[in-house]
């Protein structure tokens, strides 16, 4: 590590956790973000703070007026500007030695089969269950580890799905994909601000974690934020043995 890389991470460095081997392997990673809204921004840039080497960012959407509540890694600047590309701005603005790949195009199966085996792990900040079922689907194909999370209203989730973990359950283990799921959206039913920066936050500390062998991941654990009382609540989640995405996986 250069001298300006050990002064800049050096917080890290002396957390017996983590330390200078384990700021190199999270100056090494290669992270898939899917989503840049208001789970991706938090997730975006504490990753780019922390010195994540390289990040292709993935959402076809664009910047709007109303995303500026809680997306906190857009500005009026860039109203109307694609968000993977409105986020790599703030993110070279906070570490310009991070590598981005921005691609504005919608995360389909076919895209997720080319990107998700060059990463280390990837970290589900989208909207909706068909693109989660499809992340979970491609990282349980190539055994990625997916950091997943989610945000409506008051109520928050997070959970690590770790194929590389025999008794880790994926995503579609506690949330088959042919369950009757109504879409909320925060269009219609609203969010509150901070809360889609606690739950992308913890997203973030799940993924450095991951990269840098601290501590335990929340694979096999859903933890649900109650952000009107602020209340957390962990449930253990097994793994399914008839689930129609893992099944049969080692």
């Amino acid at each position: 590590m250069t001298d300006d890389q050990l002064l800049r991470y050096s917080r890290h460095i002396l957390l017996n956790e983590i330390g200078v081997d384990g700021q190199e392997r999270i100056s090494q990673g290669r992270v898939l973000v899917v989503g840049l809204g208001g789970l991706g921004s938090p997730v975006a840039l504490y990753l780019a703070s922390a010195g994540v080497g390289h990040m292709t960012l993935v959402d076809h959407d664009t910047v709007d007026l109303t995303n500026l509540q809680r997306q906190v890694a857009h500005t009026m600047a860039h109203l109307g500007r694609s968000k993977v590309l409105s986020a790599q701005a703030a993110i070279h603005a906070i570490n310009p030695h991070v590598e981005v790949s921005p691609l504005p195009i919608k995360a389909d199966a076919e895209l997720l089969e080319r990107l998700v085996p060059g990463a280390d792990l990837v970290l589900d900040c989208s909207d909706n269950f068909a693109t989660r079922h499809a992340i979970n689907a491609a990282c349980v194909a190539h055994g990625k580890p997916l950091v997943s999370g989610a945000a409506i209203r008051f109520d928050g989730q997070i959970s690590v799905y770790d194929p590389r973990d025999t008794s880790s359950p994926c995503y579609a283990c506690v949330f088959p994909p042919d369950a009757s799921v109504g879409e909320t959206r925060c269009a219609t039913m609203g969010v509150f601000a901070p809360l889609v920066g606690i739950i992308g936050t913890m997203q973030a500390a799940e993924a450095l974690k991951l990269l840098s062998g601290a501590g335990q991941s929340l694979a096999g654990r859903l933890l649900m934020l109650d952000g009107r009382h602020m209340a957390f609540t962990e449930v253990r989640v097994p793994r399914d043995p008839k689930c129609p995405v893992c099944e049969g996986r080692p």
